[in-house]
């Protein structure tokens, strides 16, 4: 998981971080933090239809060539004209998964009014498996589906796309019915679907391994199937693919880097993730948005909560190629009548 950079922008109606004297420190060990200003107000921002807008307010670093001085985590607060305020974090996949990501991002708000946890973030212990490499009977083991081989990054960690991606918000159940039918054949014969694995994970632990890798491997095209359908092949058909990967991996000494989010078509749930228990000064973010950047060619769906927690409601950060993307919104303006 170390090319992947998890992108958060936290919308703020009021300037909730304003006077906090722990600002003055710009940059611990692993994190940086960085302030910005915005000429338009918070409603303007939020009411423009460019969607690459919300990546002008989180840093696009990638880790390397420097990689001794090389920040883990970025923040970036970006305050707008009529006290709204932005929180931005770019995260670095290698620490942790996105459950991780939004648990430390909480409690960094908590520090910021000086509440402290009581235990400090600590890196969950790794599961350990045995496998057979010396058996001589034991045949070669293929890459699972699920992972694409990257060539070599060295100390830049991060992959040459052949394709530009582009990234759109739209309702979840817009994306499942059309995000596979703008594929030649419409779609993918196989995806990738990845979940919360730990849903007792104990605050504090930062861990990459609580969350589910699976795939769904079906008998037609993906975008033959009707809405209903394709929701129960990702809720009820998934192979788990992390005993694979392990294996893979320890096979090759970790020396060889794979792509997992956009190998395949790739479905991440976060509609139970804590996005919206952020809170500083009694304040909790209206808005949140969220993606990963160096990403597979084949692109990725995150499955977003919303803001009035309500379960049938689900936004979906989409990330394609461009080519794909612009079919995507002509599919949405003349099926849905989305501009």
């Amino acid at each position: 998981m170390k090319l992947y950079y998890l992108r958060f922008v936290y919308y703020f109606n009021a300037p909730t971080f304003d006077g906090l004297t722990i600002l003055k420190i710009k940059e611990t060990i692993g994190v940086r933090v960085i302030e910005a200003k915005c000429r338009l107000s918070l409603d303007e921002w939020l009411e423009s239809s460019d969607d690459s807008r919300h990546k002008l307010l989180v840093p696009n670093q990638v880790l390397g060539p420097d990689l001794a001085f090389s920040p883990l985590v970025l923040i970036q607060l970006t305050d707008f004209k009529c006290r709204g305020k932005s929180v931005g974090m770019s995260w670095s996949h290698v620490l942790g998964d996105v459950f991780s990501a939004v648990g430390f991002i909480n409690l960094w708000a908590q520090a910021m009014e000086g509440h402290y946890p009581a235990q400090p973030l600590t890196m969950a212990q790794q599961r350990n498996h045995t496998f057979d490499f010396q058996n001589p009977n034991q045949s070669p083991i293929a890459d699972p589906m699920s992972t694409k081989r990257v060539g070599p990054v060295g100390d830049l960690w991060s992959p040459s796309n052949h394709s530009k991606m582009g990234t759109i918000f739209l309702s979840y159940f817009i994306i499942r019915v059309n995000s596979v039918a703008i594929r030649d054949g419409l779609g993918p014969n196989v995806v990738t679907v990845c979940r919360n694995g730990m849903k007792n994970r104990h605050k504090g632990i930062i861990a990459n391994e609580s969350q589910t890798i699976g795939l769904v491997k079906t008998d037609m095209p993906v975008g033959k199937y009707k809405p209903m359908e394709l929701g129960s092949l990702l809720m009820n058909k998934v192979d788990d693919e992390r005993l694979k990967i392990e294996e893979v991996m320890e096979r090759h000494d970790a020396l060889l880097d794979f792509l997992i989010y956009g190998a395949n078509l790739t479905f991440v749930d976060l509609s139970s993730t804590s996005f919206y228990e952020m809170e500083v000064r009694g304040q909790k973010p209206i808005h949140v948005n969220c993606f990963i950047d160096n990403i597979g060619d084949e692109g990725i769906v995150l499955v977003l909560p919303t803001s009035n927690g309500c379960s049938d409601e689900r936004i979906a950060s989409v990330t394609l190629p461009e080519n794909q993307v612009y079919k995507l919104k002509l599919m949405l303006k003349e099926d849905w009548g989305l501009a």
